[in-house]
């Protein structure tokens, strides 16, 4: 019979996990207000620590390819906030101020389109349809307005302090340099017993939130780039905003690309009407964007070995969001991540515990004597 593990064992671990997760919580609540340029900081560090591995495997040294990223990184940094950053908040504020005549058009076009075409029963009941596709039109487009808003403001706060545009940086370039440094150090304090299974969990979670962070994050970029590039191509008015905010948002699963979709469309029709070519053209460039993230973004980048359900994902975000602010937003994915791979390993450890399998008292292998008295059959090879 195998040996089981302890239920005091089991009791143990899960104890410990809670009261890390509970320190973590802790911290993050005291220390929110602070805390978002170190986290960016972290996150940039531990985005481009492939580069740097990269670097050091062609010649660098550790600080030669430090200094070569992050000196890339700040002047393409540059180069946006002068160039597309006053496109982007152009647009921004262009598009709020005629959100509303949008909206009025919309509603418009809806109370006098003639569809023929429909069964009767549809056309019997087509002045409820309209009146409640405008309705729910005119509160989903404020609400998106508002939403663009608000995320403008932030913004605007966020670029406005300058701690955020100086310590980031500075707190990157330290970790970046370090990090396998600091890597080793953290696996020198794990007890020696246990060093095989933190360093085991340690590989998951380093590879689900590396899969999801930084092929996640290179996806969004790419998207974004490509929806901005084509809508803006097509005549689009506010092509190079919707596209880069349907980039921005497609890490949330079906969520990014549906607003980008009926944000497009709601534009285009207003734009375009009566040409429906136009507007088949704006469908066609989100249908052949999703076919690419489908088909050879998501696998190449992200691949299937994430592990984060999109419930759980969506939940994490709203979740930490409502209690961290803007800081828990940019936490959500890897805690998510983090937790999913610990509630796996827990539930691992509970099928392999006594807990499980209703025993206490476990058998310990024969001892040398009795197993030269009884020697074990072979059951592979027959009996002659």
């Amino acid at each position: 019979m195998p040996r089981y593990i302890s239920g005091i064992g089991l009791r143990r671990q899960v104890l410990f996990w809670l009261l890390t997760l509970a320190v973590f919580i802790a911290f993050l609540m005291l220390f929110s207000s602070i805390l978002l340029p170190f986290i960016a900081g972290m996150a940039l560090a531990y985005f481009l620590d492939p580069v740097a591995d990269r670097l050091e495997r062609i010649g660098l040294s550790r600080l030669m390819a430090t200094i070569v990223i992050l000196v890339s990184f700040v002047v393409v940094f540059v180069l946006s906030l002068m160039i597309i950053i006053p496109v982007l908040a152009s647009q921004m504020n262009d598009f709020i101020q005629r959100v509303p005549g949008y909206v009025t058009q919309l509603q418009s076009f809806i109370a006098t389109s003639n569809a023929s075409w429909l069964p009767d029963w549809v056309n019997g009941q087509m002045g409820t349809i309209k009146e409640n596709f405008s309705r729910y039109i005119s509160q989903g487009v404020g609400f998106i307005g508002t939403l663009l808003e608000q995320i403008w403001n932030s913004g605007k706060a966020l670029l406005d302090i300058a701690s955020l545009l100086v310590v980031t940086p500075v707190v990157a370039f330290y970790l970046l340099l370090d990090w396998d440094h600091m890597i080793e150090k953290v696996d020198s304090w794990v007890p020696r017993n246990q060093v095989a299974t933190v360093r085991k969990l340690a590989t998951e979670l380093d590879s689900t939130i590396a899969g999801f962070v930084r092929g996640q994050g290179s996806l969004c970029l790419i998207l974004g780039i490509f929806y901005a590039i084509a809508l803006s191509v097509a005549g689009l008015n506010f092509g190079l905003l919707i596209g880069f905010f349907t980039g921005m948002i497609s890490f949330i699963p079906y969520v990014g690309s549906t607003v980008g979709l009926l944000l497009s469309l709601g534009v285009a029709l207003v734009q375009f009407w009566p040409d429906f070519i136009w507007v088949g053209v704006i469908a066609g460039i989100f249908f052949f964007g999703q076919f690419i993230e489908g088909n050879i973004l998501q696998p190449k980048l992200v691949g299937k070995s994430v592990g984060l359900h999109p419930v759980w994902l969506m939940f994490a975000l709203f979740a930490f969001g409502a209690l961290f602010g803007f800081v828990g937003v940019l936490v959500a994915v890897p805690a998510a991540a983090a937790v999913g791979v610990l509630v796996r390993f827990a539930i691992s450890r509970y099928l392999e515990s006594d807990l499980y399998y209703g025993t206490t008292v476990a058998i310990a292998p024969p001892s040398p004597a009795v197993a030269e008295i009884a020697p074990p059959v072979n059951r592979d090879v027959p009996e002659a």
